[in-house]
């Protein structure tokens, strides 16, 4: 059976993930979920990966509470290390039981400290705070540490909310400073755009001339954010396209490796395990790098190492594919079943005025059945869409015609050349796909069973240029 791409534990879902990296390795600790009831506490896990293909799992790092303590839930942080070897772990407590004046749980900043190379965590209660006066004590958390050398203290962001002012709009980027990383005092905020309920697992990092602050929200949309500046104190710019994917991938943070940036989130899961299941928080595992374009901006893709794992050719019965339907749509569909486990590589030649083409995944035969990945020049995006869609009724005029893509699936993209890579990693339920190494689009494939690959094109010409399916060999 081929190894996994995307980790999860076999028994819990992964969380919000903390990326650190230490001695040529990557350490991914992350909140444990377990969905059960009651609900228990929850745990720092830990895995660890040198080469972002293998990961090596070291179960739980830092372990969450009793029933009474204030981290019975150790929610997401961050760690850095000092002058001295020690490494910090500042994280998120917080319990049901422990609430502030407004009757909701507080959230509170925690410190543990480890001399053993991160073998172990002794946790430190009395250096505990929670919000200062003018902030919600129920919002205090996600705290990212990063030294600035030219001022020579300690930083920390806090995903935290005015107490107030208009409810939706009271997110802010909180900020304390340090000399020692244990007396922490308020300063002025990080980022107070007053836009969003807040701004989950904040972080900010430097590449090149530019420095990024990347952040997570769900009022605007449920999606991980960034944004640019000269310096760490801003003014912070909007990209065009200033998300690192969709709606199912979130809470992504990121760690330098080697001179590069990668990316670490979860990919979404849905209730009932169906397409039009809500999601749900935690999920699984995936691994993005963010390149730096001439511009600044970031372009998001799957790991080089990851794609270069699929190393067995799949025949997907597909012959040199042209197809022209200026006034229709047209298909056609491999005559050989995909695996569970794959990787394709499809680049696309698109006609001036071609209204969409793209991708057929899980298609039925006749391609009539399966789910779309769908690019569309004239309104510059890529969007993952199904058919059949949702049915409100037995009518034929109650199957949602109305819903042109999956809701939350849609991404901006720059589709104004006449040559287009998809790339599209499928494991089971889970897609990831990527635009011209520069667009990431996560997302689950639950409903449809079907197993063949297809192209299509609606109103317009495409041609496949270079068609590539492989798949990853078998572990002993």
């Amino acid at each position: 059976m081929p190894q996994s791409v995307f980790f999860r534990p076999s028994d819990a879902w992964v969380g919000d993930v903390i990326p650190f990296e230490q001695d040529g390795e990557l350490w991914l600790y992350y909140l444990y979920e377990r969905r059960a009831t009651p609900k228990p506490g929850t745990p720092w896990h830990l895995v660890v990966t040198r080469d972002l293909v293998h990961l090596r799992d070291h179960g739980v790092a830092l372990a969450h509470g009793a029933d009474t303590d204030a981290d019975f839930n150790a929610y997401t942080g961050s760690v850095v290390r000092d002058a001295d070897g020690v490494h910090h772990l500042f994280y998120t407590g917080q319990n049901p039981a422990n609430t502030g004046a407004d009757g909701l749980p507080l959230q509170l900043v925690m410190h543990a400290t480890s001399v053993d190379g991160m073998r172990s965590w002794q946790k430190h209660p009395a250096h505990t705070f929670g919000a200062p006066d003018g902030y919600e004590s129920a919002d205090w958390r996600d705290p990212f540490v990063f030294r600035d050398e030219q001022r020579g203290v300690w930083r920390m962001l806090i995903a935290a909310r005015h107490r107030t002012g208009p409810r939706r709009r009271r997110g802010v980027i909180a900020q304390c400073v340090s000399s020692d990383l244990v007396h922490w005092e308020p300063t002025e905020p990080f980022w107070d755009p007053r836009r969003y309920i807040t701004h989950e697992c904040p972080e900010v990092f430097r590449l090149g001339d530019w420095w990024y602050l990347v952040y997570s929200e769900f009022s605007d949309a449920f999606t991980t954010r960034y944004r640019m500046a000269r310096t760490p104190d801003g003014p912070w710019l909007a990209p065009d396209r200033d998300t690192v994917d969709g709606r199912a991938f979130y809470a992504a943070k990121s760690a330098e490796l080697n001179g590069r940036r990668v990316f670490a989130g979860w990919i979404a899961t849905r209730e009932g395990e169906t397409d039009d299941g809500a999601w749900q928080w935690a999920g699984t595992l995936s691994l993005l790098e963010a390149v730096q374009n001439d511009d600044g901006t970031l372009a998001f893709r799957v790991p080089a190492e990851i794609v270069a794992t699929f190393t067995q050719d799949v025949p997907a019965g597909l012959p040199p594919t042209a197809l022209d339907a200026a006034d229709g749509f047209a298909c056609v569909v491999g005559t050989a079943p995909m695996p569970d486990q794959y990787y394709v590589r499809a680049e696309l030649d698109i006609a001036p005025g071609t209204t969409e083409c793209g991708l057929l995944l899980r298609a039925s035969e006749d391609g009539d059945h399966g789910y779309l990945v769908r690019l569309e020049p004239k309104r510059g995006r890529m969007v993952l869409d199904r058919w059949p869609r949702r049915s409100t009724g037995e009518a034929q005029w109650q199957i949602s015609g109305d819903v042109p893509f999956t809701l939350e699936l849609e991404r901006p993209a720059d589709l104004s050349g006449a040559s287009h890579t998809i790339e599209v990693i499928v494991e089971h339920d889970i897609a990831v796909i990527v635009l011209d190494r520069q667009v990431c689009l996560s997302t689950r494939l639950y409903d449809m069973t079907h197993d063949r690959l297809g192209i299509f094109a609606g109103e317009g010409s495409v041609k496949v240029s270079d068609l590539q399916v492989r798949r990853r060999p078998s572990t002993p």
